[in-house]
């Protein structure tokens, strides 16, 4: 029994980071109605910007507090990768905005080859360590918690709880929610699309950002392809949770993590990939807009 909950704490924490990840997809499609297959190489770019930091404090600085430093490493991950998906959206989406569905599709895979090319030019394609961040571990009733595992569920939950305000309880919220269901209307009602429509880019490079940092806090390890593996994963998880919805998103997340972490306990290894798209399989044949989707209203 102890060792299924200590899996259980294991596959939540992993889960949490792909439900990070998750709700940068299901923003952007809920906008755009589009897939921003660039999103995990901006995960992997907010891994990077936040090794970078960690170096320079460390370097020229030494001595500053571990929160200080987590804290500054999220900070310039958030800006650089909200940057970087601010550009993507120029450049990749906004001039394809009327175009067949699979132009942007195109350009977005094309700038996610072109992220992770440049970060193995500038940053080498070996993997970079760093050492732990925080170490404190802690034994409850046989089961054992690492401190970075707390840091990484309670970041996700304060984060769900936040973006899920803003969405629904503020002006920004409103104006993407109408640019989500009608972008002509809204325009005509006076809320600037463009702008929603980048600053929600912006919002969710910000959280995949956060999640890189997680990330390289959690494993101690960064490589420019990280970008590929954990972003299919979370856009397995917002289509397992409901894309489209923000709670969907973190749901999905957590039970790739779980499935992952469960059945890398009990069965091989080699399968657990298998077995999480599997589910996801299973999942959608029965309810096909996902775990808490909403079936899409095909306007006429």
């Amino acid at each position: 029994m102890e060792y299924f909950v200590q899996q259980l704490v294991n596959g939540l924490t992993l889960g949490s980071i792909y439900g990070m990840i998750a709700i940068g997809y299901t923003m952007v499609y809920g906008i755009i109605g589009m897939i921003n297959f660039a999103h995990g190489d901006i995960f992997m770019l907010g891994g990077f910007a936040a090794l970078i930091v960690f170096l320079i404090l460390t370097t020229f600085i030494g001595g500053v507090p571990v929160v200080l430093a987590l804290l500054l490493m999220m900070v310039v991950g958030m800006l650089t990768a909200g940057l970087w998906n601010w550009t993507i959206e120029k450049v990749a989406y906004r001039p394809l905005r009327g175009s067949f569905r699979l132009a942007p599709l195109i350009t977005a895979i094309g700038m996610s080859i072109a992220l992770s090319n440049f970060i193995q030019v500038t940053q080498g394609p070996r993997n970079k360590p760093i050492p732990p961040l925080v170490s404190s571990v802690y034994e409850v009733f046989g089961i054992t918690i690492s401190l970075k595992q707390i840091i990484i569920i309670v970041i996700t939950a304060v984060l769900l709880s936040i973006f899920w305000y803003i969405v629904n309880k503020t002006p920004l919220g409103r104006a993407q929610r109408a640019t989500e269901q009608d972008r002509k209307m809204a325009a005509l009602l006076g809320v600037d699309v463009d702008r929603t429509i980048s600053v929600t880019f912006i919002m969710g490079a910000a959280l995949a950002a956060v999640a890189g940092t997680m990330y390289l806090m959690y494993y101690g390890v960064v490589v420019f392809t990280d970008g590929f593996v954990p972003g299919v994963k979370a856009f397995t998880a917002a289509v397992l949770g409901g894309i489209g919805s923000l709670p969907g998103a973190v749901l999905g997340g957590l039970l790739i993590g779980l499935i992952e972490s469960l059945w890398s306990a009990y069965f091989t290894i080699d399968y657990k990939d298998v077995a999480t798209f599997s589910i996801l399989a299973i999942v959608l044949i029965f309810k096909p807009s996902g775990i808490l989707g909403r079936p899409e209203v095909e306007k006429v």
